[in-house]
Protein backbone atom coordinates (compact mmCIF):
# COMPACT_ATOMS: atom_id res chain seq x y z
CA UNK A 1 0.00 0.00 0.00
CA UNK A 2 1.31 3.67 -1.22
CA UNK A 3 1.57 5.66 1.73
CA UNK A 4 -1.33 9.22 1.99
CA UNK A 5 -0.26 11.61 -0.37
CA UNK A 6 0.02 15.40 0.81
CA UNK A 7 -3.84 16.58 2.21
CA UNK A 8 -3.28 20.15 2.19
CA UNK A 9 -5.40 22.27 0.46
CA UNK A 10 -4.88 22.23 -3.32
CA UNK A 11 -4.91 26.22 -4.26
CA UNK A 12 -4.98 25.55 -7.39
CA UNK A 13 -8.20 23.92 -8.00
CA UNK A 14 -9.32 26.05 -5.30
CA UNK A 15 -8.79 29.45 -7.28
CA UNK A 16 -10.22 27.72 -10.34
CA UNK A 17 -13.57 26.83 -9.12
CA UNK A 18 -13.93 29.72 -6.79
CA UNK A 19 -13.11 32.24 -9.66
CA UNK A 20 -15.56 29.89 -11.66
CA UNK A 21 -18.12 30.87 -9.51
CA UNK A 22 -16.85 34.60 -8.80
CA UNK A 23 -16.93 35.18 -13.14
CA UNK A 24 -20.45 33.94 -13.27
CA UNK A 25 -21.65 35.97 -10.22
CA UNK A 26 -20.59 39.35 -11.52
CA UNK A 27 -21.15 38.57 -15.41
CA UNK A 28 -24.62 38.31 -13.87
CA UNK A 29 -25.03 41.16 -12.40
CA UNK A 30 -23.57 42.81 -15.48
CA UNK A 31 -26.16 41.32 -17.57
CA UNK A 32 -28.44 37.99 -16.43
CA UNK A 33 -30.20 38.18 -20.02
CA UNK A 34 -26.53 37.35 -21.78
CA UNK A 35 -25.54 34.70 -19.08
CA UNK A 36 -29.25 33.26 -19.05
CA UNK A 37 -28.74 32.94 -23.20
CA UNK A 38 -25.18 31.94 -23.15
CA UNK A 39 -26.02 29.03 -21.15
CA UNK A 40 -28.99 27.90 -22.62
CA UNK A 41 -27.18 27.55 -26.15
CA UNK A 42 -24.60 25.41 -24.53
CA UNK A 43 -27.10 23.27 -22.60
CA UNK A 44 -29.10 22.46 -25.68
CA UNK A 45 -25.13 21.96 -27.40
CA UNK A 46 -24.51 19.61 -24.53
CA UNK A 47 -27.56 18.22 -24.88
CA UNK A 48 -27.76 17.40 -28.62
CA UNK A 49 -24.24 16.43 -28.86
CA UNK A 50 -23.85 14.08 -25.45
CA UNK A 51 -27.06 13.30 -24.58
CA UNK A 52 -27.28 9.58 -26.62
CA UNK A 53 -23.47 8.96 -24.52
CA UNK A 54 -25.17 9.88 -21.35
CA UNK A 55 -28.01 7.52 -21.60
CA UNK A 56 -26.07 4.74 -22.37
CA UNK A 57 -23.42 4.95 -19.93
CA UNK A 58 -26.58 5.34 -17.28
CA UNK A 59 -28.01 2.47 -18.53
CA UNK A 60 -24.43 0.48 -19.03
CA UNK A 61 -23.42 1.93 -15.65
CA UNK A 62 -26.38 0.37 -13.57
CA UNK A 63 -26.57 -3.11 -15.82
CA UNK A 64 -22.57 -3.61 -14.63
CA UNK A 65 -23.20 -2.95 -11.53
CA UNK A 66 -26.25 -5.38 -10.86
CA UNK A 67 -24.07 -8.01 -12.62
CA UNK A 68 -21.67 -7.12 -9.81
CA UNK A 69 -24.15 -7.52 -7.26
CA UNK A 70 -25.81 -11.32 -8.44
CA UNK A 71 -21.99 -12.16 -9.03
CA UNK A 72 -19.31 -14.43 -6.94
CA UNK A 73 -17.63 -10.58 -6.78
CA UNK A 74 -20.86 -10.02 -4.95
CA UNK A 75 -19.46 -10.73 -1.22
CA UNK A 76 -16.22 -8.45 -1.78
CA UNK A 77 -16.01 -6.31 1.52
CA UNK A 78 -14.87 -2.81 0.41
CA UNK A 79 -12.94 0.05 2.64
CA UNK A 80 -10.70 -2.53 4.11
CA UNK A 81 -12.86 -2.77 6.82
CA UNK A 82 -14.62 -5.77 8.25
CA UNK A 83 -17.97 -4.83 9.63
CA UNK A 84 -19.72 -1.22 8.72
CA UNK A 85 -19.69 1.21 10.79
CA UNK A 86 -23.59 2.55 10.19
CA UNK A 87 -26.59 0.10 10.88
CA UNK A 88 -28.22 -0.86 7.82
CA UNK A 89 -31.04 2.03 8.53
CA UNK A 90 -28.37 4.86 9.20
CA UNK A 91 -26.64 4.42 6.72
CA UNK A 92 -29.87 4.18 3.92
CA UNK A 93 -31.34 7.21 5.36
CA UNK A 94 -27.50 9.43 4.95
CA UNK A 95 -28.10 7.59 1.31
CA UNK A 96 -31.55 9.12 0.72
CA UNK A 97 -30.92 12.22 1.54
CA UNK A 98 -28.57 13.36 -1.37
CA UNK A 99 -30.59 12.50 -3.94
CA UNK A 100 -34.13 12.61 -2.65
CA UNK A 101 -33.11 16.21 -1.15
CA UNK A 102 -33.87 17.51 -4.74
CA UNK A 103 -36.08 15.09 -6.15
CA UNK A 104 -38.62 15.44 -2.67
CA UNK A 105 -38.69 18.57 -2.70
CA UNK A 106 -39.34 20.31 -5.47
CA UNK A 107 -40.21 17.42 -8.45
CA UNK A 108 -41.99 14.89 -6.21
CA UNK A 109 -45.20 17.05 -6.84
CA UNK A 110 -44.42 18.63 -9.91
CA UNK A 111 -43.36 16.17 -12.56
CA UNK A 112 -46.08 13.69 -11.98
CA UNK A 113 -48.56 16.43 -12.81
CA UNK A 114 -46.71 17.69 -15.49
CA UNK A 115 -46.20 14.32 -17.43
CA UNK A 116 -49.86 13.65 -16.16
CA UNK A 117 -50.69 17.06 -18.13
CA UNK A 118 -49.07 16.35 -21.48
CA UNK A 119 -48.22 12.37 -21.65
CA UNK A 120 -43.91 12.11 -22.95
CA UNK A 121 -44.08 10.98 -26.46
CA UNK A 122 -42.60 7.30 -25.64
CA UNK A 123 -46.23 6.68 -24.75
CA UNK A 124 -47.74 8.55 -27.81
CA UNK A 125 -48.43 12.14 -26.60
CA UNK A 126 -51.27 14.08 -26.06
CA UNK A 127 -52.52 15.17 -23.01
CA UNK A 128 -54.26 13.56 -20.11
CA UNK A 129 -54.63 10.22 -21.45
CA UNK A 130 -51.87 7.72 -19.86
CA UNK A 131 -51.75 7.73 -15.46
CA UNK A 132 -49.78 4.87 -15.37
CA UNK A 133 -46.66 6.45 -17.92
CA UNK A 134 -46.70 9.76 -16.28
CA UNK A 135 -45.62 7.94 -12.67
CA UNK A 136 -43.21 5.48 -15.39
CA UNK A 137 -41.44 8.68 -16.10
CA UNK A 138 -41.03 10.15 -13.07
CA UNK A 139 -40.08 7.16 -11.73
CA UNK A 140 -37.39 6.74 -14.35
CA UNK A 141 -36.09 9.89 -13.97
CA UNK A 142 -35.63 9.45 -10.19
CA UNK A 143 -34.91 5.45 -10.55
CA UNK A 144 -32.64 2.76 -10.74
CA UNK A 145 -29.80 4.05 -13.42
CA UNK A 146 -30.16 7.90 -11.92
CA UNK A 147 -28.77 6.84 -8.75
CA UNK A 148 -26.84 4.06 -9.45
CA UNK A 149 -24.60 6.84 -10.86
CA UNK A 150 -24.05 8.15 -8.14
CA UNK A 151 -22.74 5.35 -5.98
CA UNK A 152 -21.73 2.27 -7.29
CA UNK A 153 -19.14 1.54 -10.25
CA UNK A 154 -17.49 4.88 -9.17
CA UNK A 155 -17.76 4.15 -5.08
CA UNK A 156 -16.07 0.63 -5.92
CA UNK A 157 -13.28 1.77 -7.27
CA UNK A 158 -13.08 5.09 -4.94
CA UNK A 159 -12.58 3.22 -2.13
CA UNK A 160 -10.05 0.82 -3.50
CA UNK A 161 -7.77 3.50 -4.32
CA UNK A 162 -8.42 5.12 -1.20
CA UNK A 163 -8.52 2.92 1.46
CA UNK A 164 -6.36 0.36 0.06
CA UNK A 165 -4.69 2.00 -2.20
CA UNK A 166 -3.92 4.81 0.15
CA UNK A 167 -4.12 7.88 -2.39
CA UNK A 168 -6.28 10.82 -1.37
CA UNK A 169 -10.15 10.65 -1.45
CA UNK A 170 -10.83 13.18 -4.84
CA UNK A 171 -12.72 12.55 -8.35
CA UNK A 172 -9.28 12.20 -10.06
CA UNK A 173 -8.86 9.07 -7.69
CA UNK A 174 -11.25 7.62 -10.75
CA UNK A 175 -8.83 8.00 -12.97
CA UNK A 176 -5.61 6.50 -11.10
CA UNK A 177 -6.56 2.74 -12.76
CA UNK A 178 -5.38 4.17 -15.80
CA UNK A 179 -2.91 6.67 -15.32
CA UNK A 180 -1.09 5.19 -12.06
CA UNK A 181 0.66 8.00 -9.17
CA UNK A 182 1.39 10.50 -11.98
CA UNK A 183 -2.49 11.89 -11.49
CA UNK A 184 -1.64 12.95 -8.18
CA UNK A 185 1.40 14.47 -9.00
CA UNK A 186 0.73 18.22 -10.10
CA UNK A 187 -1.28 16.56 -13.50
CA UNK A 188 -3.11 19.34 -15.55
CA UNK A 189 -5.77 16.77 -16.34
CA UNK A 190 -6.28 15.36 -12.38
CA UNK A 191 -6.49 19.42 -11.71
CA UNK A 192 -9.38 19.68 -14.45
CA UNK A 193 -11.19 16.38 -13.27
CA UNK A 194 -11.68 18.02 -8.98
CA UNK A 195 -12.10 21.41 -10.55
CA UNK A 196 -14.94 20.60 -12.74
CA UNK A 197 -16.31 18.04 -10.22
CA UNK A 198 -16.77 21.02 -7.86
CA UNK A 199 -18.07 23.38 -10.02
CA UNK A 200 -21.04 20.88 -11.35
CA UNK A 201 -21.47 20.04 -7.42
CA UNK A 202 -21.93 24.28 -6.86
CA UNK A 203 -24.09 24.61 -9.56
CA UNK A 204 -26.05 21.76 -8.49
CA UNK A 205 -26.32 22.72 -4.69
CA UNK A 206 -27.25 26.93 -5.17
CA UNK A 207 -30.53 25.28 -7.61
CA UNK A 208 -32.01 23.47 -4.85
CA UNK A 209 -30.96 25.95 -2.25
CA UNK A 210 -32.31 29.16 -4.29
CA UNK A 211 -35.31 27.26 -5.51
CA UNK A 212 -36.17 26.52 -1.36
CA UNK A 213 -36.04 29.66 -1.02
CA UNK A 214 -38.67 30.97 -3.15
CA UNK A 215 -40.71 27.92 -2.36
CA UNK A 216 -41.14 28.52 1.61
CA UNK A 217 -41.11 32.22 0.96
CA UNK A 218 -44.53 31.18 -1.43
CA UNK A 219 -45.80 28.50 1.09
CA UNK A 220 -45.45 31.23 4.15
CA UNK A 221 -47.33 33.62 2.12
CA UNK A 222 -49.96 31.38 1.16
CA UNK A 223 -50.42 29.96 4.64
CA UNK A 224 -50.02 33.35 6.56
CA UNK A 225 -50.10 35.98 4.40
CA UNK A 226 -46.52 36.88 4.94
CA UNK A 227 -44.61 38.85 2.08
CA UNK A 228 -43.27 36.89 -1.01
CA UNK A 229 -40.60 38.68 -1.51
CA UNK A 230 -36.64 38.29 -2.63
CA UNK A 231 -36.02 39.78 1.15
CA UNK A 232 -38.31 36.65 2.48
CA UNK A 233 -36.68 33.79 1.08
CA UNK A 234 -33.35 35.74 1.19
CA UNK A 235 -33.69 35.46 4.81
CA UNK A 236 -34.89 31.37 4.30
CA UNK A 237 -31.82 30.71 2.91
CA UNK A 238 -29.97 31.74 5.39
CA UNK A 239 -31.35 30.14 8.09
CA UNK A 240 -31.27 27.53 6.06
CA UNK A 241 -27.42 27.92 5.96
CA UNK A 242 -27.09 28.23 9.63
CA UNK A 243 -28.20 24.64 10.20
CA UNK A 244 -26.13 23.28 7.16
CA UNK A 245 -23.20 25.07 8.59
CA UNK A 246 -23.45 23.73 12.29
CA UNK A 247 -23.97 20.15 10.76
CA UNK A 248 -21.03 20.04 8.88
CA UNK A 249 -19.03 21.64 11.43
CA UNK A 250 -20.16 18.68 13.85
CA UNK A 251 -19.39 16.13 11.10
CA UNK A 252 -20.50 13.17 8.99
CA UNK A 253 -21.02 11.20 12.88
CA UNK A 254 -23.14 13.47 14.15
CA UNK A 255 -24.84 16.36 12.08
CA UNK A 256 -25.07 14.91 8.85
CA UNK A 257 -25.89 11.63 10.44
CA UNK A 258 -28.44 13.06 12.55
CA UNK A 259 -30.54 15.41 10.16
CA UNK A 260 -30.66 12.43 8.10
CA UNK A 261 -31.98 9.93 10.36
CA UNK A 262 -34.53 12.69 11.49
CA UNK A 263 -35.84 13.70 7.97
CA UNK A 264 -36.15 10.53 7.11
CA UNK A 265 -37.78 9.61 9.70
CA UNK A 266 -40.12 12.56 9.58
CA UNK A 267 -40.77 12.04 5.97
CA UNK A 268 -42.09 8.32 6.55
CA UNK A 269 -44.57 10.01 9.32
CA UNK A 270 -45.61 12.47 6.77
CA UNK A 271 -45.97 9.81 3.64
CA UNK A 272 -47.81 7.98 6.15
CA UNK A 273 -49.99 10.34 7.21
CA UNK A 274 -50.64 11.61 3.53
CA UNK A 275 -51.33 8.06 2.57
CA UNK A 276 -54.04 7.66 5.19
CA UNK A 277 -55.69 10.87 4.51
CA UNK A 278 -55.22 10.79 0.99
CA UNK A 279 -56.44 8.91 -1.87
CA UNK A 280 -54.80 5.58 -0.55
CA UNK A 281 -55.92 3.44 -3.10
CA UNK A 282 -54.97 5.91 -5.51
CA UNK A 283 -52.02 6.51 -4.56
CA UNK A 284 -51.29 3.02 -4.14
CA UNK A 285 -52.42 2.28 -7.92
CA UNK A 286 -50.03 5.13 -9.23
CA UNK A 287 -46.74 3.41 -7.88
CA UNK A 288 -47.71 -0.33 -8.59
CA UNK A 289 -49.19 0.65 -12.10
CA UNK A 290 -45.99 3.14 -12.53
CA UNK A 291 -43.35 0.28 -11.55
CA UNK A 292 -44.98 -2.24 -13.96
CA UNK A 293 -44.82 0.34 -16.85
CA UNK A 294 -41.50 1.36 -15.58
CA UNK A 295 -40.59 -1.77 -15.73
CA UNK A 296 -42.20 -3.25 -19.21
CA UNK A 297 -41.23 -0.31 -20.73
CA UNK A 298 -37.32 0.22 -19.11
CA UNK A 299 -35.03 0.37 -22.15
CA UNK A 300 -37.36 1.41 -24.51
CA UNK A 301 -37.31 4.88 -22.14
CA UNK A 302 -33.77 4.31 -21.13
CA UNK A 303 -32.96 4.36 -24.52
CA UNK A 304 -35.87 6.98 -26.13
CA UNK A 305 -34.23 9.12 -28.95
CA UNK A 306 -37.67 10.39 -31.07
CA UNK A 307 -37.84 13.66 -29.52
CA UNK A 308 -34.69 15.71 -28.90
CA UNK A 309 -36.69 19.02 -27.63
CA UNK A 310 -38.60 16.76 -25.09
CA UNK A 311 -35.24 14.93 -24.03
CA UNK A 312 -33.34 18.12 -23.29
CA UNK A 313 -35.92 19.12 -21.36
CA UNK A 314 -36.33 16.31 -19.28
CA UNK A 315 -34.20 13.21 -19.41
CA UNK A 316 -31.04 14.49 -20.73
CA UNK A 317 -31.35 17.45 -18.13
CA UNK A 318 -31.75 15.08 -15.43
CA UNK A 319 -28.66 13.00 -16.52
CA UNK A 320 -26.75 15.80 -16.70
CA UNK A 321 -27.57 16.93 -13.41
CA UNK A 322 -27.16 13.53 -11.44
CA UNK A 323 -23.62 12.86 -13.57
CA UNK A 324 -22.67 16.66 -12.67
CA UNK A 325 -23.24 15.50 -8.74
CA UNK A 326 -21.78 12.10 -9.55
CA UNK A 327 -17.85 12.36 -8.13
CA UNK A 328 -19.46 14.49 -5.14
CA UNK A 329 -21.84 11.99 -3.89
CA UNK A 330 -19.62 8.88 -4.99
CA UNK A 331 -17.01 10.49 -2.53
CA UNK A 332 -19.98 10.86 0.34
CA UNK A 333 -21.07 7.48 -0.28
CA UNK A 334 -17.48 5.77 -0.07
CA UNK A 335 -16.69 7.63 3.11
CA UNK A 336 -19.72 5.15 4.51
CA UNK A 337 -19.71 2.79 3.45
CA UNK A 338 -16.82 0.78 4.48
CA UNK A 339 -16.99 -2.62 5.80
CA UNK A 340 -19.79 -2.70 2.99
CA UNK A 341 -20.16 -5.46 0.19
CA UNK A 342 -20.75 -4.82 -2.95
CA UNK A 343 -23.66 -6.43 -2.80
CA UNK A 344 -25.08 -4.29 0.27
CA UNK A 345 -24.11 -1.14 -2.08
CA UNK A 346 -25.22 -2.06 -5.57
CA UNK A 347 -28.89 -3.24 -4.04
CA UNK A 348 -28.75 -0.30 -1.64
CA UNK A 349 -28.03 2.53 -3.89
CA UNK A 350 -29.43 0.62 -6.75
CA UNK A 351 -32.70 -0.92 -5.96
CA UNK A 352 -34.01 0.40 -2.42
CA UNK A 353 -33.34 4.02 -2.06
CA UNK A 354 -34.67 4.37 -5.66
CA UNK A 355 -38.01 2.19 -4.84
CA UNK A 356 -38.32 4.33 -1.30
CA UNK A 357 -37.97 7.42 -3.28
CA UNK A 358 -40.35 6.54 -6.25
CA UNK A 359 -42.99 5.45 -3.46
CA UNK A 360 -42.77 9.20 -1.93
CA UNK A 361 -43.21 10.33 -5.57
CA UNK A 362 -46.01 8.52 -5.91
CA UNK A 363 -47.81 9.58 -2.36
CA UNK A 364 -47.29 13.21 -3.37
CA UNK A 365 -47.49 13.19 -7.27
CA UNK A 366 -50.33 10.78 -6.71
CA UNK A 367 -52.70 13.02 -4.68
CA UNK A 368 -52.00 16.21 -6.90
CA UNK A 369 -53.11 14.18 -9.81
CA UNK A 370 -56.03 12.36 -8.10
CA UNK A 371 -57.47 15.90 -6.81
CA UNK A 372 -56.58 16.88 -10.50
CA UNK A 373 -58.72 14.46 -12.28
CA UNK A 374 -61.29 15.25 -9.54
CA UNK A 375 -61.64 19.15 -9.57
CA UNK A 376 -59.73 20.23 -13.27
CA UNK A 377 -57.29 23.09 -12.75
CA UNK A 378 -56.99 22.17 -8.48
CA UNK A 379 -53.34 21.50 -8.96
CA UNK A 380 -52.59 22.53 -12.89
CA UNK A 381 -53.44 25.92 -12.73
CA UNK A 382 -50.99 26.42 -10.24
CA UNK A 383 -48.56 24.88 -11.41
CA UNK A 384 -48.71 26.71 -14.47
CA UNK A 385 -49.07 29.88 -13.26
CA UNK A 386 -46.65 29.74 -10.57
CA UNK A 387 -44.35 27.21 -10.87
CA UNK A 388 -43.55 24.10 -8.27
CA UNK A 389 -43.90 26.04 -4.97
CA UNK A 390 -47.46 26.89 -5.81
CA UNK A 391 -48.20 23.05 -6.85
CA UNK A 392 -46.79 21.83 -3.51
CA UNK A 393 -49.35 24.12 -1.45
CA UNK A 394 -52.54 23.30 -3.95
CA UNK A 395 -51.66 19.47 -2.73
CA UNK A 396 -51.55 20.34 0.55
CA UNK A 397 -54.47 22.74 0.37
CA UNK A 398 -56.66 19.54 -0.85
CA UNK A 399 -55.89 17.71 2.17
CA UNK A 400 -57.58 17.99 5.47
CA UNK A 401 -55.12 19.68 8.34
CA UNK A 402 -53.79 21.91 5.54
CA UNK A 403 -51.91 23.86 7.20
CA UNK A 404 -50.36 21.40 9.41
CA UNK A 405 -49.81 19.34 6.22
CA UNK A 406 -48.20 22.50 4.46
CA UNK A 407 -45.81 22.99 7.69
CA UNK A 408 -44.73 19.34 8.12
CA UNK A 409 -44.19 19.60 4.17
CA UNK A 410 -42.01 22.79 4.38
CA UNK A 411 -40.07 21.30 7.25
CA UNK A 412 -39.08 18.43 5.69
CA UNK A 413 -38.16 20.14 2.42
CA UNK A 414 -36.01 22.67 4.38
CA UNK A 415 -33.99 19.71 6.08
CA UNK A 416 -33.92 17.78 2.78
CA UNK A 417 -31.95 20.66 1.65
CA UNK A 418 -29.82 21.65 4.72
CA UNK A 419 -28.53 18.13 4.71
CA UNK A 420 -27.52 18.25 0.76
CA UNK A 421 -25.83 21.50 1.65
CA UNK A 422 -24.03 20.23 4.65
CA UNK A 423 -23.44 16.89 2.43
CA UNK A 424 -21.69 18.79 -0.54
CA UNK A 425 -19.57 21.38 1.75
CA UNK A 426 -17.45 17.94 3.39
CA UNK A 427 -17.52 16.22 0.02
CA UNK A 428 -16.00 19.21 -1.01
CA UNK A 429 -13.67 19.88 1.67
CA UNK A 430 -12.62 16.02 0.85
CA UNK A 431 -11.75 17.05 -2.85
CA UNK A 432 -9.85 19.85 -1.93
CA UNK A 433 -7.87 18.35 0.65
CA UNK A 434 -7.65 14.87 -0.04
CA UNK A 435 -8.56 14.04 3.64
CA UNK A 436 -11.71 12.37 4.82
CA UNK A 437 -12.06 14.04 7.94
CA UNK A 438 -10.62 17.94 6.71
CA UNK A 439 -10.71 20.49 8.78
CA UNK A 440 -13.93 22.29 10.21
CA UNK A 441 -13.28 25.61 8.87
CA UNK A 442 -13.18 24.25 5.14
CA UNK A 443 -16.69 22.49 6.20
CA UNK A 444 -18.33 25.25 7.54
CA UNK A 445 -16.61 28.01 4.45
CA UNK A 446 -18.41 26.05 2.18
CA UNK A 447 -21.80 25.63 3.76
CA UNK A 448 -21.65 29.64 4.28
CA UNK A 449 -20.29 30.18 0.61
CA UNK A 450 -23.43 28.27 -0.54
CA UNK A 451 -25.55 30.41 1.06
CA UNK A 452 -24.45 33.72 0.41
CA UNK A 453 -23.81 33.19 -3.68
CA UNK A 454 -27.90 32.24 -3.49
CA UNK A 455 -28.50 34.87 -1.92
CA UNK A 456 -26.44 37.35 -4.13
CA UNK A 457 -28.21 35.52 -6.95
CA UNK A 458 -31.64 35.69 -6.04
CA UNK A 459 -30.89 39.82 -5.84
CA UNK A 460 -30.10 39.25 -9.78
CA UNK A 461 -33.61 37.61 -10.16
CA UNK A 462 -34.74 34.00 -10.21
CA UNK A 463 -33.66 33.15 -13.62
CA UNK A 464 -30.44 33.22 -12.82
CA UNK A 465 -30.66 30.31 -10.06
CA UNK A 466 -32.53 28.36 -13.19
CA UNK A 467 -29.54 29.63 -15.47
CA UNK A 468 -26.80 28.13 -12.83
CA UNK A 469 -29.21 24.83 -12.45
CA UNK A 470 -28.66 24.52 -15.95
CA UNK A 471 -25.34 25.33 -16.27
CA UNK A 472 -24.59 21.64 -14.28
CA UNK A 473 -25.27 20.06 -17.47
CA UNK A 474 -22.91 21.68 -19.31
CA UNK A 475 -20.31 21.31 -16.52
CA UNK A 476 -21.32 17.55 -16.99
CA UNK A 477 -19.70 16.72 -19.93
CA UNK A 478 -16.18 16.42 -18.78
CA UNK A 479 -17.57 15.09 -15.37
CA UNK A 480 -19.40 11.96 -17.97
CA UNK A 481 -16.15 11.08 -19.10
CA UNK A 482 -14.34 11.19 -15.71
CA UNK A 483 -17.17 8.86 -15.26
CA UNK A 484 -16.68 6.39 -18.01
CA UNK A 485 -13.62 4.43 -16.96
CA UNK A 486 -15.25 2.52 -14.09
CA UNK A 487 -17.61 0.54 -15.91
CA UNK A 488 -14.99 -1.65 -17.15
CA UNK A 489 -12.16 -0.80 -14.18
CA UNK A 490 -14.73 -1.45 -11.13
CA UNK A 491 -15.05 -5.46 -12.15
CA UNK A 492 -11.35 -5.71 -12.78
CA UNK A 493 -11.00 -4.36 -9.11
CA UNK A 494 -13.53 -6.60 -7.86
CA UNK A 495 -12.02 -9.56 -9.55
CA UNK A 496 -8.66 -8.37 -7.65
CA UNK A 497 -10.01 -7.61 -4.25
CA UNK A 498 -11.71 -10.93 -4.40
CA UNK A 499 -8.47 -12.71 -4.74
CA UNK A 500 -7.05 -10.66 -1.80
CA UNK A 501 -9.65 -11.41 0.31
CA UNK A 502 -10.00 -15.28 -0.31
CA UNK A 503 -13.09 -15.52 -2.05
CA UNK A 504 -12.18 -16.71 -5.45
CA UNK A 505 -9.24 -19.04 -6.39
CA UNK A 506 -7.44 -18.95 -9.62
CA UNK A 507 -6.52 -22.66 -11.25
CA UNK A 508 -2.39 -23.70 -11.56
CA UNK A 509 -0.76 -23.54 -14.96
CA UNK A 510 0.84 -26.64 -13.90
CA UNK A 511 -1.93 -28.50 -12.52
CA UNK A 512 -5.51 -27.64 -13.58
CA UNK A 513 -7.09 -29.66 -11.14
CA UNK A 514 -5.34 -27.95 -8.54
CA UNK A 515 -6.48 -24.31 -7.35
CA UNK A 516 -3.97 -21.93 -5.68
CA UNK A 517 -4.51 -18.68 -4.43
CA UNK A 518 -2.42 -16.44 -6.31
CA UNK A 519 -1.47 -13.12 -4.05
CA UNK A 520 0.34 -11.66 -7.39
CA UNK A 521 -2.93 -10.96 -9.41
Amino acid sequence: MKSKKDNRLDWTVFSISAGFLILFIILSFIDSTMVGNGITKLFNLSADVFGAYWQLLLLGNFVIGIYLACSKYGKVRLGNQDKPKYSYYKWVAMILTTLLASGGVFWAAAEPMYHFMNTPPVFGGGEFNNIPGAFAYAFMHWGFTAWAILGTLATIVMMYVHYTKGYPMRPRALLFPIFGEKIYKGSVLGTAADSFSIIATVAGTLGPLGFLGLQVSYGLNDLFGLPNTVTSAIFIVVILVIIAGISAATGVDRGILHLSRFNVGLTIVLAIVMLVIGPTMFILDAFIGGTGHYLQNFFQMSLFRGDSEWLGGWTIFFWGWFIGYGPMLIIFISRISRGRTIRELVLAVSIVAPLVSNFWFSIVGGTGVFFEIENPGSISNALNEAGMPAAVMAIMNQLPFSVVMALAFLLVSIIFVATTTDTMAYTLAVTLTGNDHPKRWLRVFWAVIFGTTTAMILTIGEDSITAIQNSIVITAVPVSLLLLPPLWIAPKIAKKMALDQRLIWVRSGRNPRKSKYNDEQ
